[in-house]
């Protein structure tokens, strides 16, 4: 299929806003680039469905139906670490994927966003979401290179994006009810994480923070659920800029193209959490989103780190 380019100007600083694919994802998510074979994945969460899209071909194509990939990280030798409701996997879309660990010393590992760190290890966190009470607790678990799936963090409400600081020494993490991104210590000899603070506090005005990355300037990029935007956070937590979006439900974004300029944005077209919505938002009334965009950046991305996760002992 070949790519539709709807443009929409945005600011000096990046290029137009353009659609570069409309399925009409329920939940778009989880943009990842694959620098040596130019090709950005992404997926529908709610449709169960992983695409692609072919930068030197400009074409997007749908590569499986029917398991769901909340979050994903490639894999080092090929295939890909998958994170979804049901666990942790070891995915081949072309073959059956593989369970790691569903729970961890007896919590479930109802998983969302995951990311890989410069050692191969990545890290994920649980969701556990109820409006009307009390929900189950969620946590931030670590997955080291031996496929043993270990807790990181607790006290967390719902988790949502994560990325690494241009040195590494610190990782950011979104907690979407909690309206924070939260910054650890990142220890690269062990993969503990320490001192955690409050970033950012996102007002619900905004949205909630949802998927993050960083750029080459080590500035930190968000994507805000029912906010219409992307900012862009100097490593103070300062904004340097706001981009709005077409959809209100922004979801994720990623930096791609051979050049690292190139920002892609996912939106969801499944109105949810309209607890955690502004004060006035009406989903009826605005554009909620499912097109994949891009934009062009006069700023750079990093390139991804891959996972290097073997099979162990299932916990």
């Amino acid at each position: 299929m070949k790519t539709d380019l709807r443009r929409r100007q945005n600011s000096s600083k990046l290029g137009p806003i353009e659609v570069v694919a409309d399925y009409g994802d329920l939940c778009g998510e989880g943009p990842l680039w694959d620098y040596e074979k130019q090709i950005l994945y992404w997926t529908d969460i709610d449709g169960k469905k992983f695409y692609r899209f072919l930068w030197n071909e400009r074409r997007h194509e749908l590569v499986h139906d029917g398991f769901q990939v909340n979050g994903s990280c490639m894999q080092e030798g090929g295939g890909f670490l998958v994170t979804n409701s049901q666990g942790i996997w070891l995915w081949d879309p072309q073959t059956k994927p593989t369970l790691l660990a569903s729970e961890v010393d007896g919590n479930d590992c109802v998983m969302n966003d995951c990311i890989a760190d410069p050692e191969g290890r990545v890290y994920s966190g649980s969701y556990h979401y109820n409006p009307g009470g009390v929900a189950a607790p969620s946590f931030l678990f670590r997955v080291d290179t031996d496929g043993s799936v270990h807790v990181a963090d607790e006290g967390i409400q719902f988790s949502n994006g994560l990325a690494f600081s241009r040195d590494c020494s610190t990782l950011y993490f979104s907690d979407s009810v909690a309206r924070c991104i939260y910054a650890y210590h990142w220890h690269r000899e062990s993969g503990n994480l320490t001192d955690r603070r409050v970033f950012v506090r996102v007002p619900r005005e905004q949205g909630f923070p949802d998927g993050l990355t960083v750029d080459a300037e080590g500035f930190i990029w968000c994507a805000h659920w029912f906010g219409a935007r992307i900012t862009r956070y100097d490593p103070d937590g300062k904004v340097e800029r706001v981009v709005t979006l077409p959809a209100t439900q922004t979801s994720s974004l990623a930096f791609g193209g051979p050049d690292l300029d190139v920002i892609f944005v996912t939106s969801a077209g499944m109105s949810n959490m309209l607890a955690e919505a502004p004060p006035g938002y009406d989903p009826d009334k605005v554009y909620v989103g499912g097109r994949l965009y891009q934009m062009r950046s006069d700023i750079q991305g990093r390139k991804e780190y891959r996972s290097r996760i073997r099979m162990g002992v299932r916990r």
